[in-house]
């Protein structure tokens, strides 16, 4: 079956370290091509603190185009013209329906299995995909501005003690719901989007933080220039 990695989130804005770990989810796994996904109407989230999902996609297009095997995808942002929240559950569903031969990894933190639970239905989740919980290999510092899109997914623990943890967790989820659950090693950058709203506002170079096309589409749109 074709291998096709999901790589999911509110990319508001995407940044190098989404790219970073998409690149190594395909080569660790021989992903034919990874589907970056804006999500539509994240639920989860403060919505006065989202830019439109149209203005993510379009920022998202920028930050792949001409990348081997990198796709937008605008499944999630199509719910959101509808005016429908967005449920990973509902992606993935939709997404094996149109290709039931492929077979699709879900990629986000590691940390993020602790709360998998608690998203909706989430046995659709594992039965439709295989996740792939990106783990550092290296410990960042500590910042609690960090969101879950960072690598690690959130809160860093001591090496040791986080992994035993995750394997815990990743072990639990199996046998709960006969889950496919992968550990994706990834050396991890520190950076965020919340870190780079920061920056845009202090008026401070976004170089090696996001692409440069994305850069410009920020500065030229005047993106995040004052607080939601």
């Amino acid at each position: 079956m074709r291998r096709i990695g999901i790589m999911g989130g509110t990319f508001n804005p995407i940044h190098n370290g989404h790219l970073a770990i998409a690149e190594k989810a395909r080569e660790q796994f021989g992903l034919e091509r990874v589907l970056f996904m804006p999500s539509g109407v994240p639920y989860m989230k403060n919505q006065r603190q989202v830019l439109p999902v149209q203005v993510r996609c379009e920022m998202t297009a920028l930050a792949i185009k001409g990348v081997p095997g990198f796709e937008l995808s605008e499944v999630e942002a199509s719910d959101a013209a509808q005016g429908k929240n967005t449920y990973t559950c509902d992606t993935l569903q939709k997404l094996k329906i149109a290709d039931p031969d492929a077979a699709y990894y879900f990629i986000l933190g590691a940390d993020s299995l602790y709360a998998m639970e608690d998203w909706k239905k989430p046995e659709l989740i594992f039965r439709n995909c295989t996740v792939l919980a990106a783990v550092r290999t290296e410990e960042p510092s500590s910042d609690p501005q960090m969101t879950s899109t960072r690598v690690d997914g959130g809160d860093v623990e001591t090496g040791g003690k986080r992994q035993d943890r995750l394997r815990g967790q990743a072990q639990y989820l199996r046998e709960k719901y006969s889950a496919s659950i992968e550990i994706l090693a990834f050396a991890g950058m520190d950076v965020s989007s919340t870190q780079i709203r920061e920056r845009v506002r202090e008026g401070a170079s976004l170089q090696g933080f996001v692409p440069e096309a994305v850069e410009a589409y920020i500065r030229e749109n005047r993106l995040y220039e004052k607080e939601s």
